[in-house]
């Protein structure tokens, strides 16, 4: 056999730490703008392109809630941006829309709760850097939203990538398996917030709310009795309905999810040929996803044995023209092994499918279990621990997605990166303010719908 050269986990950090030669770490918080020639009203709207047109002011309606809300809704301008910034040339497989309200808590097929990253509509292979430079920035524009303090803001910021720094480090002396089997659980952050009653007694009440996020609580919840027949999904329009049956009837519905099935690995198969779709409707969701085709599905084993699946549009990742990346040839396909990539553990039912006129979309649970951050209660104490626990499964992300000892010898032992991009969280964020005043005008002078009056617009920017 012909004998292999393998590097060792010194020369890999070694190769890493040569990167610094060319991409200096403080160069990482110097250049807010890789594409200074920008216009955001324009790329807004190229976002919406394809999206469904009649909810397009929804979307614009949440964007303007705040900065941050906005800042959500905006991958695309900070991909634009990211293009041409300060890069080592370690790439990974990215999140692409890594800021703090697409971590959270979820249960793995062993009904364990985790912590992990849990949004991969962007997912695509770029930067390292991209991915943290996202997430800081996201954490400065929400410690200015929740009125935290300037040096707040950006040490909030920080923690965020001194825990994904330290976490690096520590796994880079580890085996590529032990990535792969590696998960954070909720248990993991209590240890790891060590004896602070505040952020214990907050993880204490989120697994207890985690608890109670069943199919069976959403389906006492969105569902009604049958009058005859099966129960159906309650119309809440315009957030929540049944779409035209010439678009979508029960030899569409059947079509869609034989593709799916064959996306699934052959127990699961087996497992969802125990149920039976019984309803489809339409479901508004999140702020950047707005508009995008996303549905909810109803399916029974039994009467009372409901599951119920969300059914989201793929459309191509914010990233793809920034990195070179050609254009995949599903991009449902494209978020799930995304998500099976980074992710500790995934759904059990995550496959995709392609709908009858050619849209991409992929396939997930709509709730398991499932805890979101309370961002708007969060103490400055309480969000620098989330920033940490956040760094930490981006870290964890990346180690399985990438090479740990390369980024690992890139950051080094000290906090030159870590200050470098608390530079670069605070400057974008000013960006990102003076952006989203340019965004609240193209409302206010009819160039962007939004579904806001006049007078709950005004309320709203009060």
């Amino acid at each position: 056999m012909k004998q292999i050269k393998l590097r060792t986990t010194a020369e890999r950090m070694e190769a890493g730490k040569a990167l610094r030669q060319k991409c200096s770490r403080l160069s990482q918080g110097k250049v807010i703008l890789g594409q200074g020639k920008r216009n955001i009203v324009s790329l807004i709207e190229a976002s919406n392109k394809g999206r469904l047109e009649p909810l397009v002011p929804i979307r614009h309606g949440r964007m303007l809630q705040s900065a941050f809300a906005y800042f959500r809704g905006t991958a695309l301008i900070q991909a634009h941006d990211l293009k041409g910034t300060p890069s080592s040339g370690i790439n990974v497989h990215a999140c692409g829309d890594c800021h703090l309200m697409n971590f959270g808590g979820f249960a793995t097929p062993e009904r364990n709760l985790v912590f992990d990253i849990n949004d991969f509509d962007e997912t695509l292979p770029a930067p390292f850097e991209w991915d943290i430079k996202r997430l800081s920035a996201s954490f400065v524009i929400a410690a200015r939203w929740r009125g935290f303090r300037s040096r707040q803001a950006r040490e909030i910021a920080v923690a965020a990538v001194s825990s994904y720094r330290e976490s690096m480090r520590t796994r880079a002396g580890t085996g590529v398996l032990e990535a792969w089997y590696s998960r954070i659980t909720l248990e993991d952050l209590r240890e790891f917030a060590g004896h602070d009653p505040n952020v214990t007694g907050q993880i204490k009440k989120k697994i207890a709310e985690a608890r109670k996020q069943t199919h069976e609580h959403v389906y006492n919840r969105i569902t009604a009795p049958p009058k005859r027949g099966m129960p159906h999904i309650i119309d809440q329009p315009p957030l929540l309905y049944h779409v035209d049956k010439s678009l979508i009837n029960d030899q569409v519905i059947k079509a869609f999810f034989k593709r799916y099935r064959e996306t699934l690995a052959e127990e699961r198969r087996m497992l969802f040929d125990r149920y039976k779709a019984v309803d489809v409707a339409l479901k508004v969701v999140g702020v950047g996803s707005v508009g995008t085709r996303c549905f909810v599905a109803l399916l029974l084993a039994a009467p009372d044995d409901p599951l119920f699946l969300q059914i989201k549009e793929a459309r191509p990742s914010v990233l793809e023209r920034y990195t070179g990346h050609k254009p995949v040839a599903h991009n449902g396909q494209r978020v799930v092994i995304g998500q099976r990539l980074m992710q500790s553990a995934s759904d059990i039912f995550l496959g995709w499918s392609r709908g009858p006129r050619g849209r991409d979309f992929y396939v997930r649970q709509l709730r398991d279990m499932k805890i979101a951050p309370d961002v708007e209660t969060q103490t400055p104490q309480l969000m620098g621990m989330y920033a940490k626990f956040c760094g930490l499964a981006l870290a964890r992300a990346h180690d399985k997605a990438g090479d740990a000892a390369m980024i690992a010898g890139y950051l080094g032992s000290i906090d030159h990166f870590d200050e470098a991009i608390g530079d670069y969280a605070v400057a974008y964020a000013d960006q990102v303010e003076r952006d989203y005043d340019t965004f609240v005008k193209a409302v206010r002078s009819g160039r962007l719908k939004s579904d806001l009056s006049p007078s709950r617009l005004a309320t709203a920017l009060r």
